[in-house]
């Protein structure tokens, strides 16, 4: 099998009829279980990959989604994660991490692209910005205070929230995501963003203050 797979080829590479045959019961095996199956052997077993992008498909939309609201190509991103993927299963070393470990292929692919497209400014002004001596955007915001309320469930906010989320800065939205979202550890964040834990910290907490302020109306 060409290890140079296209995106177009890789719906029919999950459908491949030799895997397909084997594909029962693999819905009741653990992830950790199909992870084993696709490091097995020289290419990871299709039916067993297949099953993991069905379970994680809508984990890597959400992440994209979030770190690129406003690209039209997601999609194309989603499946060049996955062929990430694909290639370099073998190399994951502690299969419980997978969920992490794809969050990583996510972000690093997020940020490829970005570095690609030169994107220099970010969508809005955020109250007098300025650069200290770690590299990260001082905002003259009080960060300590409560999550957003877990009962506020109307498609209003959720909408607005979404909408807040997109307009922070790429650093200050990257780690809020995978933090609030992927529910990832501060450690594991300050490892895959290459910053300080206290930085990942940091910038966590000014980005739920930035959230906080802006749909104040709705937790008021």
């Amino acid at each position: 099998m060409d290890k140079s797979i296209r995106p177009a080829d890789l719906g029919a590479l999950l459908r491949d009829d030799k895997g397909s045959q084997f594909s029962c019961g693999l819905d009741r095996l653990s992830n950790y279980d199909l992870i084993l199956r696709c490091q097995a052997q020289a290419y990871p077993d299709n039916s067993a990959f297949d099953e993991l992008l069905r379970r994680y498909q809508s984990h890597v939309d959400k992440i994209l989604y979030h770190l690129a609201p406003d690209w039209q190509d997601r999609a194309d991103l989603a499946q060049e994660v996955w062929i990430r993927v694909y290639r370099n299963i073998k190399r994951l070393q502690e299969p419980v991490k997978f969920k992490g470990w794809l969050s990583r292929i996510a972000t690093n692919l997020f940020y490829d692209e970005l570095r690609k497209r030169k994107r220099v400014s970010h969508p809005i002004s955020l109250d007098a910005p300025r650069r200290v001596e770690d590299g990260e955007v001082d905002w003259d915001i009080v960060s300590d205070y409560p999550s957003p309320d877990d009962t506020l469930t109307t498609a209003e906010f959720y909408e607005s929230l979404q909408a807040a989320i997109a307009d922070l800065p790429t650093a200050f939205r990257t780690t809020i995501i995978l933090r609030e979202i992927d529910g990832l550890p501060y450690e594991e964040i300050a490892e895959m963003t290459g910053v300080s834990l206290g930085t990942v910290k940091s910038r966590i907490a000014r980005a739920r203050a930035k959230l906080q302020s802006v749909l104040q109306s709705y937790l008021s």
